[in-house]
């Protein structure tokens, strides 16, 4: 592979390059660092977690600490990153109530954003999301969060009706409508929000994959005409990688507005 690995870190390098190239699917598998202590939870993905939670607390300490009137450069990317979140995405969805939840809503968008971005980082090549697992992690957590929040201010009973038994729905109508309600709210929305997050992630990167790798395959062919492609493909795989930072990054804040609309849902009056 040559060089090659330096540049994407993936599966196919080092002495069991044999059993691993060419890179596909089994590229995005996590790389445990002691396979043979039976500890495969502790993997590269893990560490990509953990970096991002720092990254993530440390930049925002770094924002808010020496506060001014006037901001300088520094506070001025920090207040436009947490307006972003506050206002277009926590005030839109929550109105009034957006203020106790701004913090999760930050959190929550830094997180993946930073996690998307290790897709594009040359030491990592890999975005965290793009291991389901995680995605459906964070999904469980926004699950707990606004049912926990429906639960608390309409009671277990209020919160239940209010979520599988839509007003003005005919009585009659509520044996079909009560087990949709159910399946919809309470199954469906954490899995697709976790799919949607995910297979973003994973279907762009892999792109990239066959770009960058067929690219380089074709080129180490000694015909000029495979060569010609090859480079055409390298090439494609500039602006590919510049749609993926701009997916990373939608994908955060859609991640994020869609958590903030089913808080709102949960502490609306009607459903």
């Amino acid at each position: 592979m040559g060089p090659l690995g330096l540049i994407i870190p993936m599966e196919g390098g080092g002495a069991d390059d044999a059993h691993h190239w060419p890179p596909g699917v089994h590229s995005f598998d996590p790389k445990p660092f002691f396979p043979d202590a039976g500890m495969d939870w502790l993997n590269t993905y893990l560490l990509q977690a953990v970096i991002a939670t720092v990254l993530v607390i440390g930049v925002w300490l770094w924002f808010a600490k020496d506060q001014r009137v006037v901001p300088g450069f520094k506070q001025w990317i920090g207040e436009q990153l947490y307006n972003l979140v506050r206002n277009g995405i926590g005030r839109e969805a929550l109105g009034p109530d957006y203020r106790r939840f701004t913090p999760y809503l930050v959190a929550l968008f830094s997180f993946i954003l930073v996690n998307n971005l290790f897709g594009q980082f040359f030491l990592s090549m890999f975005p965290t999301f793009s291991r389901v697992g995680y995605a459906y992690g964070l999904a469980l957590l926004s699950w707990l969060l606004y049912n926990g929040v429906g639960i608390a201010k309409h009671g277990l009973g209020g919160y239940l009706k209010l979520m599988t038994m839509p007003k003005g729905v005919p009585g009659p109508l509520y044996a079909i409508i009560i087990p949709l309600e159910v399946l919809s709210n309470f199954i469906v929305r954490p899995i697709t929000l976790a799919l949607r997050l995910f297979a973003n992630l994973f279907a762009g990167h892999l792109v990239v994959i066959v770009f960058v790798v067929g690219g380089s395959m074709l080129l180490e062919n000694a015909d000029f005409l495979y060569k010609i492609a090859g480079g055409a493909s390298l090439l494609m795989a500039f602006p590919i990688f510049g749609l993926e930072l701009f997916i990373g990054a939608l994908q955060a804040y859609i991640f994020t507005v869609l958590t903030a609309q089913y808080v709102a849902s949960s502490l609306a009056e009607d459903h």
